[in-house]
């Protein structure tokens, strides 16, 4: 399966006016373009992970995926509140205020070559607070990894100086 584009439809006007929305559920709903999404990404990172890091909530698909075909560990970083053990957090802006993401302290081994994955790229903000929990874990970040990038956005620039990898990229 060559051309995974196919498979994001785009939502005009969502959540909205101005918005283009990449919907990655027909992705999901497709057996094989799944697997090649996940596929590609395991060709990419086999050998070089220990932990896959995924972001709430469309990360946990791709990271759990990832993290089983890989044969390595699954790290979650959820939305404030929703992790029972003790926690580290990190505040990130939103178009209107911030949230907050946490991470359990003893999510992995200081010096573990972690993966952070989520679905989409858009201004990087997520990401770049999931990359501050890591780094307080004292975690190596080997790259994050995302399904789609929504280039005109220039989130990749905002996680610098991490290396990011997208399978599909939109203006």
């Amino acid at each position: 399966m060559r051309d995974l584009t196919a498979h994001i439809r785009s939502i005009p006007d969502f959540p909205k006016p101005g918005i283009v929305f990449r919907d990655i559920t027909p992705l999901l709903a497709n057996g094989p373009a799944w697997r090649a999404c996940i596929d590609r990404l395991v060709e990419r990172y086999q050998g070089r992970v220990d932990t896959v890091v995924g972001i709430d909530a469309r990360g946990f698909l791709v990271g759990g995926a990832l993290a089983y075909s890989l044969g390595c560990g699954l790290t979650v970083v959820r939305k404030s509140g929703k992790l029972p053990a003790e926690t580290l957090a990190a505040d990130y802006g939103l178009e209107y205020g911030t949230d907050r993401l946490e991470i359990h302290r003893d999510a992995f081994a200081p010096g573990s070559r972690v993966l952070l994955v989520d679905d989409l790229l858009a201004t990087g903000g997520t990401a770049r607070a999931a990359l501050g929990l890591i780094r307080q874990l004292q975690g190596e970040v080997v790259e994050v990894a995302f399904l789609v990038e929504l280039l005109s956005l220039g989130g990749r620039q905002n996680l610098a100086p991490h290396e990011a990898f997208a399978l599909m990229q939109f203006e």
